[in-house]
């Protein structure tokens, strides 16, 4: 049952998407025709040599503080409780030189305060089919994912890894052990445990 629905869907996926993009289309084509035509207003440009210096101090100002996240107090599940008690928090050291400080919300059990050069994000534990400890903020798309030997934070949104390659001190040595007793290959001639 469950492969004859997903093939059906697989089949009608392209068609409905098809029909709704050309329903779009033909609402967007009649309130085009139906606005009046835009009035042309002209304003007097400001100085450019004005208009870069004050660029120039936006950025710097944007670059020294991030803006603070607006703390929301979320509701967990039980199995996003459980993730959120396996989150490493503290100093964070990247690569790159960059790091991240990850801290409790006491005011939210299970969220986090996710900081670093740049960038304050207000975090909740979502489940993964994985393995992998998965933090998020909806709103500015960042994702901070923890492995047990390195975690990374991405932001969706924008498309970037904004820190990788973080490990904590539980993380290093996760990585050390991996480097001093590797996993063994599955081309060898006898498996563990069967001499």
């Amino acid at each position: 049952m469950k492969p004859l629905l997903l093939a059906s869907l697989l089949c009608l996926a392209p068609a409905l998407t098809w029909a709704a993009d050309s329903g779009t289309s033909s609402q967007s084509a009649s309130s085009a025709s139906s606005k009046p035509a835009a009035q042309h207003v002209t304003k007097k440009a400001a100085p450019a040599h004005h208009a870069k210096a004050v660029k120039g101090k936006a950025k710097k100002q944007e670059a020294k503080a991030a803006p603070e996240p607006v703390p929301e107090v979320v509701v967990l599940t039980p199995e996003e409780k459980a993730v959120s008690e396996r989150v490493y928090t503290g100093h964070i050291v990247c690569e790159l030189g960059a790091s991240v400080q990850i801290d409790p919300d006491p005011k939210s059990p299970g969220s986090f305060f996710v900081a670093g050069k740049g960038f304050n994000y207000h975090m909740h534990p979502v489940v993964a089919a994985t393995s992998a400890v998965r933090l998020e903020d909806p709103r500015s798309g960042a994702v901070w994912i923890q492995i047990a030997n390195k975690s990374m934070l991405m932001n969706q949104k924008l498309g970037q890894r904004m820190a990788d390659d973080c490990m904590s001190a539980q993380q290093a040595q996760v990585t050390q052990a991996m480097k001093t007793a590797p996993a063994q290959s599955l081309f060898d001639s006898q498996p563990v445990g069967s001499r």
